[in-house]
């Protein structure tokens, strides 16, 4: 028995729909519009001759996109509706001038992309070569914030982004966490023809079983950025990269296999940093910097740790480094939860700088909005 053909939609209805779909587009365009001149109109109240600096808050910004969450019943899924709702502010914040923003480049990192992810696409992203001229140019004021990978959820910790802040006054505003997928891609068109792979010393550690099963005889060799490790592999016969997909297309690459990253749940976590501290946003977390006279001394630590514990105070993150006052000698960077504001935090802290002979501040900012 023959299935009757399904009926095509009258076109009269689909007009119909189109004729909606124009009309909702109106209204939202008329509404950007509008919160548009409001932002303004904030930003004009607070500083009428101001920088866009001046106007950005990452505690109100966290705040409007966890009540977009929370509003979210579909069918967009909650990743979407940030990325909408991140666009509106960013373009809403660039009318006089766009944010500068700093970061490890050159173009094509996943620095970059924590970049976009955080602040939008209506900002001036400038890439920088090394971490610390991230910091230096943040410092000068030649940019308003710089962001900078911190630890991934494989690999652990980037030492060299927490040795800056030994001596940087500059102060963190914000988080990111970034998904990260490592592709690898080359010139060729086959695993056969990959002679040597470059990379980031961390996306080649995040990737070594992938590299050990499917590439055991290939040379591994380590590149200042997974951007840089793309340029080689688009200039050099043999050569393979290890990088995201931005950089594949900044450099016209082939991507040879997808997602070679060892772990699926593969995370880097980004920070955000600038020259002032913000408000709370109602959801924190607060970095400190401490030391103690004698870290070698029995209970040291335990003591350095304890009010925490007194006053229900959640610890989220410790590492220690090297102080460079004396051989065995350490400081402490201590994540914990809320702001150096919250009444409890307080007077954690306030006690926690009685024993400590190092105490600062690094930064009380908007835990991720994931």
């Amino acid at each position: 028995m023959k299935r009757k053909p399904r009926k095509a939609q009258k076109p009269a209805a689909l007009e119909e729909i189109r004729k909606q779909i124009d009309a909702v587009d109106a209204q939202i365009h008329g509404l950007i519009n509008e919160r548009a001149r409001l932002a303004q109109a904030v930003g004009i109240s607070k500083h009428a001759d101001g920088h866009t600096v001046d106007f950005y808050r990452p505690e109100r910004e966290a705040q409007v996109l966890r009540m977009a969450l929370e509003r979210n019943r579909g069918p967009l899924r909650n990743e979407e509706i940030l990325r909408l709702f991140r666009e509106i502010m960013s373009a809403c914040l660039a009318q006089q001038e766009p944010l500068k923003v700093g970061f490890l480049g050159p173009e094509g990192t996943f620095t970059q992309a924590a970049v976009l992810k955080h602040f939008g696409h209506s900002v001036r992203a400038l890439p920088l070569a090394t971490i610390d001229e991230v910091f230096h140019e943040v410092e000068s004021g030649s940019a308003d914030f710089g962001v900078v990978p911190i630890e991934n959820s494989s690999e652990g910790t980037v030492n060299y982004t927490l040795d800056m802040f030994l001596t940087s006054p500059l102060r963190i505003c914000g988080e990111v966490e970034l998904r990260i997928h490592q592709h690898l891609m080359g010139r060729m068109d086959s695993l056969g023809l990959v002679e040597r792979v470059c990379s980031h010393q961390q996306s080649l550690a995040q990737c070594r079983g992938w590299l050990d099963e499917y590439l055991p005889g290939a040379e591994r060799i380590q590149a200042a950025s997974n951007a840089e490790a793309a340029r080689r592999a688009r200039d050099e016969k043999g050569t393979a990269a290890i990088a995201g997909q931005a950089a594949a297309e900044v450099y016209g690459l082939n991507v040879l296999v997808t997602e070679i990253e060892d772990h699926p749940d593969n995370t880097t976590r980004f920070l955000i940093i600038g020259r002032k501290l913000f408000s709370p946003s109602g959801k924190d977390k607060t970095t400190l910097l401490v030391s103690t006279s004698h870290t070698d001394s029995p209970g040291a630590l335990q003591r350095l740790l304890e009010p925490f514990a007194r006053h229900k105070i959640s610890l989220t993150r410790i590492e220690s480094r090297p102080s460079r006052r004396r051989k065995w000698d350490y400081v402490f960077f201590l994540d914990v939860e809320g702001h150096a504001e919250d009444p409890r935090l307080v007077k954690a802290l306030a006690k926690l700088k009685q024993r400590a002979s190092l105490f600062r501040v690094l930064g009380s900012y908007p835990q991720a909005v994931q």
